[in-house]
């Protein structure tokens, strides 16, 4: 099937679980909220014929966030399936601020056709992998900016 990338904006409310749940009760109804194939995530996730070879190509790949803005590698079998912050280093880089705003998320996923490798969706170099970037809302954290790819 190949390589999917995937980005979204959702709601932060100071939880970076919590607004992943929330994220993924959402794609998770948009994929699969006809209960055709599963009823519920869980359903999903025990099917690991299809996690492990094919997944969803969807945020429902990341099963877990992790605390460390190390960038994930090949090696780390715990680095698959997981969503990280992207380094300050990188947000201050790509924003040119470490407080950027959902419009400024926004316009450079845009940009990113334009030269993919240095744009912010390059900076995830690993398949089955995602990153975050806090956003806010006049100086207050207010939606997370998620992306990363799927697939091989």
């Amino acid at each position: 099937m190949g390589a999917s990338g995937w980005n979204y904006v959702t709601r932060y409310d100071g939880d970076i679980e919590a607004a992943l749940a929330t994220l993924h009760a959402g794609v998770f109804q948009e994929e699969y909220g006809d209960g055709a194939r599963y009823r519920s995530l869980d359903d999903l996730y025990k099917d690991e014929e299809f996690m492990g070879t094919e997944g969803t190509h969807t945020i429902l790949d990341i099963v877990e966030v992790v605390a460390t803005d190390a960038p994930p590698t090949r090696l780390g079998l715990a680095d698959y399936n997981t969503l990280r912050p992207l380094a300050l280093s990188r947000v201050v880089h790509h924003f040119g601020t470490d407080r950027p705003s959902v419009d400024q998320y926004e316009k450079l996923v845009a940009a990113a056709d334009e030269d993919y490798e240095r744009s912010l969706l390059g900076e995830c170099q690993m398949r089955w992998t995602g990153y975050y970037v806090v956003l806010f809302t006049v100086d207050r954290p207010s939606h997370l900016g998620i992306f990363g790819f799927s697939g091989d």
